[in-house]
């Protein structure tokens, strides 16, 4: 839980135009994110040859469990992609309004993850009591009224992805946070997920380089 605390020192600062091959969008060439410490640049790869090598290439997994989820997973939930996620990095990350949550276990953030995003696996709300949620809704900006009240007026807005649109770690996270009445209208799902952030060649960061 002591890395959720790292969310109240994320900054992002977007740069201004130049001369990029392969841009974001054609107003955004890159912008910077702090991600644990450390100040990352993102952008596309520039190799316009550049091809995916890894697991991300592949196109059919089995299917349960892992089949092809809809669009929209609540009808109060905004469904986003890539651009709706760099301008949250780039306007709500620093201003402490908004969070990118890794809803995966923490074997795969620590293999590779969204620059800014925090993990919160899905299992961890999945299985969670009401005194676990009110830890993790607290961390997450919820108050807590002497009255005992629930207070999610300053609750941060959250992008929540996992793997890609053949994975339900992000299902499973977000049913779990509103179950406990988390509010859905604060809840982003990216559905393309990480495959589709690696498919586009943004930037991403591994953890256990981080920690050395």
């Amino acid at each position: 839980m002591k890395s959720l605390c790292i969310l109240l020192f994320f900054t992002v600062s977007l740069f201004g135009k130049e001369n990029v091959l392969v841009k974001i969008t054609e107003d955004v060439p890159y912008l910077y994110v702090n991600h644990m410490g450390q100040k990352i640049k993102v952008a596309r790869i520039q190799d316009t040859n550049n091809i995916l090598s890894d697991d991300y290439t592949k196109t059919s997994r089995a299917c349960p469990p892992f089949c092809i989820h809809p669009t929209k997973i609540n009808d109060e939930i905004q469904t986003i992609a890539e651009v709706e996620v760099t301008n949250f990095l780039k306007d709500k990350v620093p201003t402490q309004k908004g969070i990118v949550i890794d809803a995966r276990l923490k074997s795969w953030y620590e293999l590779e993850t969204i620059p800014s995003a925090i993990n919160i696996p899905y299992i961890l709300i999945q299985e969670a009591d009401k005194n676990m949620a009110q830890k993790i809704f607290s961390l997450l900006g919820m108050k807590v009224q002497k009255s005992g009240k629930w207070n999610f007026d300053t609750a941060k807005e959250l992008v929540v992805f996992c793997n890609g649109v053949w994975c339900e770690q992000s299902h499973h996270f977000i049913e779990g946070m509103l179950k406990f009445g988390y509010p859905a209208k604060k809840i982003l799902y990216y559905r393309s997920g990480f495959q589709g952030w690696k498919l586009l060649g943004l930037t991403t960061v591994v953890q256990k380089e981080n920690k050395k």
